[in-house]
C-alpha cells in the first residue's frame, strides 16, 4: 500500500455509521476518528447517539468526550487538531476510519476550509441581541431571505451557525455561501468515501425509533441535568432545545417529543443534501457490510 488511506463514513443519522465504523476499523485493524460536532461534548451522552461502552471498546476512537459543552471548539479547531493526530496515527496504521454526520466537519478535513472574511463585531452583537430578544424563527427568516443557498445547508436548529451566515452578508455585502467554493487543499494521503442511505420512508422510521429508545434511555433527565449549561451553544441542537422548552413550560412532553422526530427527520434531509454533492462518495444500504469491504479493497488495489 504505498500511500496512507482515509477511509470516510458518511450518512445521515440514524442510519448505522458507527457499526459500519467499527467493522471496518476492525477489519483493517485501524482507528477511528469521529467528525460528529457534537459528540466532542462530554456532558451530552443520550441525545447525540454517542457509541455505546461496547462500541467503543470495540475499536480506538478519537474526539468522542474530547471536549466540554463550555470550552469553544470551532469546525477550524477540528480541523487542525484532526490532521495533527492523524498524522501520528498513520505512523502505525495504512488506513483510518473517519465517521460521522456533520458535513462541515468532514470536509474541512477531507477539503480543508475556506478563508472567511473579517467580520463586523457590532453586526455580530447585533444579531446576537435579536436571537436573545425574538428568537431563533426571526434569524432563519432573515437569513432564508439573504441566503437561501447557505439556509438550505445549515443546520437550522443551530443559531450560532446561522447568525454566521447573516454577519457574513451583513458585513460583506456578499453571502456566505459564495466564500464556500475555495479551491481544495492537498492533502497527503488518499481518501475512499463511503456512504449509508436507505429508503426515506425507512429512514424515517429508523429516526423515529431511535428518538423513541433515547427517550426510554432517559434523554430527558439528561436535559433536566444540564440545565445549568442552558446557554452554552453545543446545547442549541436538536434533542436538547425541544426538551428544554418543555422543561420551561412552551410545550407538553408528547409535544416536545414530536418535534425531536420531526426536527431529526429534516437535519437527516439536510444532511443528504450536502453529502450528494460529493460525486466521489460511493453509496450503500446500511446492511451491505460486505460489500462496502470489497469496493474499499477494490480501490486500495488500484
Amino acid at each position: 500500500m504505498p500511500q496512507k488511506t482515509l477511509i470516510v463514513v458518511i450518512g445521515p443519522t440514524a442510519i448505522g455509521k458507527t457499526a459500519l465504523a467499527i467493522e471496518l476499523a476492525q477489519f483493517y485493524q485501524t482507528e477511528i476518528i469521529s467528525a460528529d460536532s457534537r459528540q466532542f461534548f462530554k456532558e451530552m451522552h443520550i441525545g447525540t447517539a454517542k457509541p455505546s461502552t461496547e462500541e467503543l471498546a470495540a475499536a480506538p476512537h478519537h474526539f468522542i468526550d474530547s471536549h466540554s459543552v463550555k470550552t469553544l471548539f470551532s469546525t477550524g479547531d477540528f480541523e487542525a487538531a484532526a490532521l495533527q493526530l492523524m498524522e501520528e496515527l498513520f505512523k502505525k496504521h495504512d488506513v483510518l476510519i473517519m465517521v460521522g454526520g456533520s458535513g462541515l466537519y468532514i470536509d474541512a478535513i477531507c477539503k480543508g476550509l475556506d478563508e472567511l472574511p473579517e467580520i463586523d463585531l457590532n453586526i455580530r452583537e447585533q444579531l446576537n441581541q435579536q436571537f436573545a430578544t425574538t428568537g431563533i424563527e426571526s434569524i432563519r427568516q432573515q437569513l432564508a431571505a439573504l441566503d437561501p443557498e447557505y439556509y438550505a445547508k445549515v443546520d437550522q436548529s443551530n443559531p450560532q451557525r446561522m447568525i454566521r451566515g447573516l454577519e457574513v452578508v451583513l458585513s460583506t455585502g456578499k453571502k456566505l455561501s459564495s466564500f464556500l467554493t475555495a479551491s481544495k487543499k492537498e492533502r497527503p494521503f488518499n481518501m475512499i468515501k463511503v456512504g449509508l442511505n436507505t429508503d426515506r420512508t425507512l429512514l424515517y422510521e429508523r429516526i423515529n425509533h431511535r428518538v423513541d429508545l433515547m427517550m426510554e434511555a432517559g434523554l430527558l433527565q439528561e436535559v433536566q441535568q444540564l440545565l445549568p449549561y442552558r446557554q452554552y451553544n453545543a446545547l442549541n441542537t436538536v434533542g436538547y432545545s425541544e426538551l428544554f422548552d418543555y422543561l420551561e413550560g412552551k410545550s407538553d412532553l408528547a409535544s416536545a417529543v414530536a418535534m425531536i422526530k420531526q426536527n431529526t427527520r429534516r437535519f437527516a434531509k439536510r444532511q443528504l443534501t450536502w453529502f450528494r454533492r460529493d460525486e466521489n462518495t460511493t453509496w450503500f444500504e446500511p446492511n451491505q457490510t460486505n460489500e462496502v469491504i470489497g469496493h474499499i479493497q477494490n480501490k486500495l488495489k488500484a
